[in-house]
């Protein structure tokens, strides 16, 4: 058995008087688990070819337990992405199940049953940073839904950029039926993204939610016919794909910074990715290409 170093702390970025975690920072404090030197068995990594180099699909496969997280999955959760952190080649992550009729059911609540409080504390911690350390990968995470994303299942998802799920996609934290809440950032991420008032009354109720109203919630991004939110998530990578990778880095950092931010202050953030691409050759690249009624074909430099 080997242990994964504790990922050092960076300084925290200071926008509108107030102290913002930067994207380095969060990766780094993500909190590390001992992983087993065996490889995934429950996380397998895809790696596309050809023209769509770049992108990867992280495919969750646990079908004895219709892909809930217990510790060893969750090991190769952490395992998988930060593989991907590390690999330069990466441009667009989707997140994807390999068993039919289901995305991701939660946690193993069979497993929950045999942990001591501590151990909950722990695994729930762990669950949380993995998370995170999702949400602020530098390039884009796509989560295509087929079936039940429940509890962690949900939260993973609501963690990625985009969502896309089939007609027959079924969403919901039930977590206060059973007397705990959400902890892998469901609380935040929910109200976040649909609004204070709605994630209330979902996390209260414990509701579940079909596909059609998670779309008109804003829960999700498209709605498409079952079975085929993979295929979309695919073409969606595909469009990424060919864009600018460092300009869709900035984008992103721009986005997630500046949103938590007063909109000025938002704006400088904006200001600074600009700057960064200004001296690349993916630019001039692109201004060439334009130019010359071409493709661009971008490097990253």
């Amino acid at each position: 058995m080997s242990f994964v170093k504790y990922l050092r702390r960076e300084s925290l970025l200071k926008l509108a008087g107030k102290s913002y975690l930067s994207r380095n920072h969060m990766l780094q404090t993500c909190r590390t688990l001992i992983i087993e030197t065996a490889p995934p068995e429950f996380v397998k990594l895809n790696r596309l070819t050809g023209s769509d180099s770049g992108i990867i699909e992280v495919n969750l496969d646990r079908p004895v337990a219709k892909n809930a997280i217990n510790n060893e999955m969750l090991k190769s959760l952490q395992n998988t992405f930060e593989s991907i952190h590390q690999d330069s080649s990466a441009k667009v992550v989707m997140i994807k199940s390999l068993v039919p009729g289901v995305f991701c059911a939660g946690a193993d609540l069979k497993e929950r049953r045999t942990m001591s409080p501590s151990e909950v504390h722990t695994y729930v911690n762990s669950l949380r940073y993995v998370f995170s350390f999702i949400e602020v990968l530098s390039i884009p995470t796509i989560a295509a839904i087929e079936g039940v994303a429940l509890g962690g299942g949900l939260e993973m998802a609501l963690a990625c950029d985009l969502r896309i799920c089939g007609e027959n996609a079924v969403f919901g934290l039930p977590e206060t039926g059973l007397a705990i809440i959400p902890g892998a950032g469901g609380t935040q991420r929910l109200s976040r993204l649909v609004g204070r008032s709605v994630a209330k009354e979902l996390i209260f109720t414990g509701r579940k939610i079909d596909a059609r109203e998670a779309a008109t919630k804003g829960l999700v991004n498209l709605c498409v016919t079952a079975g085929e939110a993979h295929e979309k998530a695919i073409e969606m990578a595909q469009q990424i794909n060919e864009k600018g990778p460092l300009a869709i880095k900035m984008a992103k950092k721009a986005i997630n910074e500046g949103i938590e931010t007063h909109i000025s202050s938002g704006l400088g953030v904006e200001e600074m990715c600009y700057q960064q691409l200004l001296h690349t050759q993916d630019r001039l690249e692109g201004l060439a290409a334009f130019a010359e009624k071409r493709k661009p074909l971008y490097t990253g430099k």
